[in-house]
């Protein structure tokens, strides 16, 4: 036999020819369909199911007011984040307008968000 030509694996028996290796089953084939997933109609947090108007203001009201929390905190994260890329230590640094055009913002706006982000940074370091 060539020494290229793969080998059969002995058995569990061992090399000598005992028992034959157990036979691999092949997977059953499906006799029924999945049932297809039913899309749902389109929930938002539940508020078309509130039926008392005065609920439904201070559900919408308390979720409106979490949303600009989140919308607020997460402009600050990016005007870190544009601070960061655009600090002239940074050996990859990156000019004002390559950040623009990533972030989709004039020029004129990603310089206030620079500078507003240095102004978070210099705030975090002082209270460390």
């Amino acid at each position: 036999m060539c020494e290229c030509e793969p080998k059969q694996a002995p058995g569990p028996g061992g090399s000598d020819g005992g028992a034959p290796a157990p036979r691999r089953l092949k997977p059953a084939p499906l006799l029924f369909e999945p049932p297809e997933s039913v899309a749902e109609a389109e929930h938002f947090f539940d508020l078309e199911s509130i039926e008392d108007p005065r609920e439904l203001l201070a559900r919408s009201t308390e979720l409106a007011l979490a949303f600009r929390a989140a919308a607020d905190r997460a402009v600050e994260f990016q005007a870190v984040a544009a601070a960061q890329l655009a600090d002239p230590r940074r050996f990859d640094r990156l000019p004002t307008a390559a950040i623009a055009e990533q972030a989709e913002w004039s020029e004129d706006y990603t310089r206030k968000m620079v500078e507003f982000g240095r102004e978070l940074l210099r705030g975090s370091r002082a209270g460390s």
